[in-house]
């Protein structure tokens, strides 16, 4: 989800660092830092944007306290995050709130397999039928880090096969939320009865039945393995 400037924490006389922040920020949306990238130093910041030693200061502390700027001592400061709601929602993740966050996963997801099911295109199918291959590689891999990611990548495709830019964006921010449920379900090791096949649902979907598709998609999330 693309941040708001106002989310940010700007100090009172922070027009230009406001102004500071949003160059930032587009930077690091334009893929210029990429995430897990280290960003210039702050004599550089300052060189580049034309501002104050204190205004770069302050624009990098207020991306920090909003979870897409991670200061490193001794290293620099690093992109962790294009999104600034995915670090509240890993912040506020733990153990007993694992069946909220399922049902959250229910809610995008059993409307994301409906209105693919209506809109999906010839490259939507293909990417469905690519990620569907990969996950079930994964799954025969016998790693539960690498299927646990395809599964997401399946589950993303189907969102991105709504063609709901909005519910994309929400679902991209909840992204390692939702992997969390996946790899609790799953343990350290795939078990035959973890398994839960997605053949229907990409059928559902590739048959244009958006009542199937949402059935199949809420049935999974009703099971042992929440995958």
């Amino acid at each position: 989800m693309t941040p708001a400037v106002d989310s940010v924490a700007v100090p009172p006389r922070g027009h230009r660092v406001r102004q500071t922040i949003e160059q930032l920020r587009e930077r690091i949306l334009g893929g210029e830092w990429p995430v897990g990238g280290r960003i210039p130093t702050e004599p550089q910041l300052v060189a580049a944007l034309g501002v104050g030693r204190n205004t770069v200061r302050e624009a990098v502390r207020a991306l920090v306290h909003a979870g897409v700027l991670e200061c490193r001592q001794g290293s620099g400061t690093y992109v962790v995050s294009t999104d600034e709601l995915a670090p509240v929602v890993a912040r506020r993740l733990t153990d007993d709130r694992m069946t909220e966050v399922i049902e959250v996963r229910r809610a995008f997801e059993v409307e994301a397999a409906r209105l693919a099911a209506l809109r999906r295109t010839p490259e939507d199918l293909a990417a469905l039928d690519g990620a569907l291959a990969v996950r079930e590689a994964a799954w025969r891999s016998g790693r539960v880090d690498e299927f646990v990611e395809a599964d997401a990548a399946l589950h993303t495709v189907v969102v991105a096969a709504a063609h709901n830019a909005m519910l994309a964006e929400l679902y991209a921010s909840v992204g390692a939320a939702l992997r969390s449920t996946v790899a609790q379900a799953m343990g350290e090791t795939l078990t035959p009865e973890r398994y839960v096949d997605h053949d229907r649902l990409v059928e559902a979907i590739r048959a244009g039945d958006p009542q199937r598709a949402a059935i199949e998609a809420g049935a999974f999330l009703e099971g042992p393995a929440g995958a």
